[in-house]
Order: C-alpha cells, then sequence, then structure tokens
C-alpha cells in the first residue's frame, strides 16, 4: 500500500493510500521518502495564496529517504543510500542554466510546486538531484530534509557576497531568516536579527548566534542607527514575504550598501526612488538555491555547529497530518520548523 497526500484544493488535505509505484526513467533514482519538512511555500500553497501553483497537488519539497533502485547502470549510488533531495528541476538548457544558475531556470518546476512532492511514499527523482548524506552523531536523516530550507539562506549570503566585518540586517526570524543569519555570521559577518515576535529573536541569538536583535516597530530604525553609530546595515535581508516589510526594508541599508529579498510576495514591491538613488543601493532577488548551497549547508551540518534538534520544534506522521497541519498555522503554536515522518 503506497500512501500520498494531495492537497485537493485550498484548506483540504485528502489521504490516499491506492498509489502504484512510480515509473523509474532512465537517469532517475526511486527514494523512498522518509521525512517531509514543512515550509512557507507549503501553508501559502494549502492557503490558496502561493504564486505559480495549482491544484491538485502534492506538496513537500524539503525531503530526505533512502534511495529503493536506480535506473542508470553508470550511477556510484548503491541501494540503501541516505539523501536528501534538491526540489528545483532545471532544464538544464537556458541561459540561465548555461551560465551556473540553475535555481532560476527559466523552465523551473519545483517539487511540490509545479509538481507533485514528496508527501508520499515513494518518488522518482533525477539521479543528479540527489545529495548523498553521511548519516552520523552529528547528521541523521531527520535533519537532512532541512538542507533545503537552510540552502536558501546559505544562496541568499552568497548572493550577498558578504566580507568579514559587514554589518547585517536579517528581517524575519523564521526558518529561512535563521538560516540566512547562520550563514551570513558564518561568512564573518556581525547580525542583528529583527522581527516582531520576541520568543523569534531570543532564539535567533541561542540558535544563529546573533550580536543584538530588534522589534519591528515604529523606533526599529533610530535602533539600527543607535547600535551601528549611524551607518545602518551594510546589507538587509528581507526573509518576511511581508509586503510592508519589504516595501521598508530599504531604510535600514547604509549609503553604498544593498538589499537581498529573500522571501516572495504576490504584491508590488514601492519605495520613494530618492531614498534609494542617495544611497546607491545594490537591490538582489534570491530565489532557491543550487547545488553548491547544498553542499555548503551539508559540511556545516557535519560540523555539528548548528543544533537541529532545536530548530525542529513541532513532529506528526503523514496519517497525522491531516488532522494536525491547521494547529501549526496559529501564531500560539509557536513553530520554528515541522516535519513529517513518513
Amino acid at each position: 500500500m503506497l500512501r500520498s497526500i494531495v492537497c485537493e484544493t485550498p484548506n483540504q488535505f485528502i489521504m490516499k493510500n491506492d498509489l502504484s509505484k512510480p515509473e523509474v526513467p532512465h537517469g532517475h533514482a526511486l527514494v523512498r521518502i522518509r521525512y517531509v519538512g514543512i515550509c512557507g511555500t507549503d501553508i501559502h500553497a494549502y492557503k490558496g495564496n502561493q504564486p505559480f501553483f495549482t491544484y491538485p497537488r502534492v506538496l513537500g519539497h524539503e525531503l530526505s529517504g533512502t534511495v529503493e533502485e536506480i535506473n542508470d547502470a553508470t550511477c556510484s549510488l548503491a541501494p540503501g543510500t541516505p539523501v536528501a533531495i534538491i526540489p528545483y528541476m532545471h532544464c538544464g538548457q537556458c541561459l540561465a542554466c548555461k551560465r551556473g544558475r540553475t535555481n532560476c531556470c527559466t523552465h523551473m518546476r519545483v517539487l511540490g510546486v509545479h509538481m507533485d512532492g514528496g508527501m508520499q511514499d515513494l518518488l522518482a527523482v533525477p539521479i543528479r538531484h540527489l545529495i548523498p548524506v553521511s548519516i552520523d552523531s552529528s547528521l541523521s536523516l531527520e535533519h537532512a530534509a532541512l538542507l533545503e530550507p537552510l540552502a536558501i539562506g546559505a544562496h541568499a549570503v552568497a548572493r550577498a557576497a558578504l566580507e568579514p566585518g559587514d554589518t547585517v540586517l536579517v528581517i524575519g526570524a523564521g526558518p529561512i531568516g535563521l538560516g540566512v543569519m547562520a550563514f551570513a555570521r558564518a561568512a564573518g559577518a556581525t547580525v542583528i536579527a529583527m522581527d516582531m515576535d520576541e520568543q523569534r529573536l531570543t532564539f535567533s541569538q541561542s540558535w544563529a548566534g546573533v550580536a543584538t536583535t530588534v522589534v519591528a516597530g515604529d523606533t526599529a530604525e533610530d535602533e539600527i542607527a543607535e547600535w551601528t553609530n549611524g551607518d545602518m546595515a551594510t546589507t538587509v535581508f528581507d526573509a518576511t514575504g511581508n509586503v510592508h516589510s519589504m516595501n521598508a526594508a530599504h531604510r535600514y541599508a547604509a549609503h553604498s550598501g544593498q538589499v537581498v529579498f529573500v522571501g516572495l510576495v504576490k504584491n508590488d514591491i514601492q519605495f520613494y526612488h530618492p531614498d534609494v538613488h542617495k544611497k546607491e543601493l545594490s537591490i538582489h532577488m534570491s530565489r532557491n538555491a543550487t547545488y553548491t548551497d547544498f553542499e555548503t549547508v551539508l559540511a556545516l551540518l557535519n560540523t555539528g555547529e548548528l543544533q537541529m534538534e532545536d530548530y525542529i520544534t513541532h513532529r506528526c506522521t503523514l496519517t497525522e497530518l491531516p488532522d494536525t497541519f491547521e494547529s501549526w498555522l496559529s501564531p500560539q503554536a509557536r513553530v520554528i520548523k515541522a516535519i513529517v515522518e513518513l
């Protein structure tokens, strides 16, 4: 009996128990999914406000599992190999792909968004999208499912080309923002975290080691100015996916600085041009991640520096998910990262 959970329409999950074994084309592996991380994309899709999305859809793009079979005699992976999955299916032929920017492929199809994802027992995946992981005391298969959200943070930091000694502001202390904080700090930057939730800010200090925190609000700009001796942040990362936050992000950036939008919002971003022009700000978008970003995350996780057990705050099984998911959406649930075990 092969299972899946399908988001049939907004606000509706259906459990199915009658799936056939997927076909495994040449160059693909059949992966038994073991863990699926839940992120904002899944929540937006469930609630009906995710861009680039159609129903019905099997969600799930933060994935780990074990190889069941391989349809490629030249592949070195063996059945039973633990793997994380890169969910961004790029074409390899467009201009972006040829430039090594596979994360923003012209014909991008993402598991769990444009095509069915990992909330099912078995999934056929191109071999080039598998990251073999060594399971030991510092990295579990459950943790391996979280390479993807952390890789988004690693990619954003790579986009910013941070230098040691930079002062970075990360707006949004959710799972993606926390990853940005961790990799900005690993790049040698001094990190300020900003969020509306003081408990999340406290967590960002203990988990990501940020230098200081600021509660979002009317006094935030003055606090950042005071902490930076009036210079403001050399790089501002906005990981909120909130239009009001993103419209205001440039206010916290230093002259000659930059703003990196990590979150995605289904809206227009607007700002008063003279405010941005006088600072000669660079404004970047950061989308998805590349194979290199996944390797960067894996290297850091293998050091044991990031306490992944603290990062995962909520768990359930695939069978429990339809009755559990709604409870995770409440701010009172205090979810940092939820994960589903198959």
